[in-house]
């Protein structure tokens, strides 16, 4: 992807999204991002091995047994976690993985980067998604802009094309 506008637009392009990271707390980020991919009309799926149900609906313990897999995952969960995300990712044949973060640390964690870049998925590493998943509330539209100001938005990784010709085969 040759901008983050343009790996933003293709994963919300998507209409299968895992979100890893819910919590059994509704207060959590990936609830209320499992909530907003939810009410704007996704079908989206909840991803917590300690969990049977978030928010009402199925929670699975891994992206791979999703029913029909899906098409991208959002992660919001701690960083320590990312590597296994990434991992199920490529066993699940998942090409598009977006890491949280508005300010700080958030989910976003470099090894996994990498590892996303060797293993041939799209990743976006930071951000938030309700930054731009319409309707964006004023909050977020801040968020975007003074992130946009500060240099904080994330620069996508674009993945060579050999990488992603062996992991079209692999």
């Amino acid at each position: 992807m040759s901008s983050l506008d343009e790996a933003v637009q293709d994963f919300l392009a998507q209409r299968r999204i895992a979100v890893a990271g819910v919590s059994r707390s509704s207060d959590a980020a990936g609830n209320y991002i499992y909530r907003r991919f939810r009410d704007a009309g996704y079908e989206v799926f909840a991803i917590n091995p300690n969990a049977e149900t978030v928010e009402g609906d199925r929670c699975y313990a891994t992206i791979d047994e999703i029913p029909g897999g899906v098409d991208a995952v959002m992660f919001a969960a701690p960083p320590a976690a990312a590597d296994g995300v990434v991992r199920q990712c490529a066993k699940a044949g998942v090409r598009r993985l977006w890491m949280h973060r508005s300010f700080g640390q958030g989910s976003v964690s470099d090894a996994a980067v990498k590892l996303c870049d060797e293993l041939g998925i799209h990743v976006i590493a930071g951000a938030c998604p309700m930054m731009y998943l319409a309707p964006v509330d004023f909050g977020h539209r801040c968020i975007r802009w003074i992130l946009g100001v500060t240099g904080g938005l994330p620069k996508p990784h674009a993945i060579s094309p050999e990488t992603q010709k062996a992991a079209t085969l692999g």
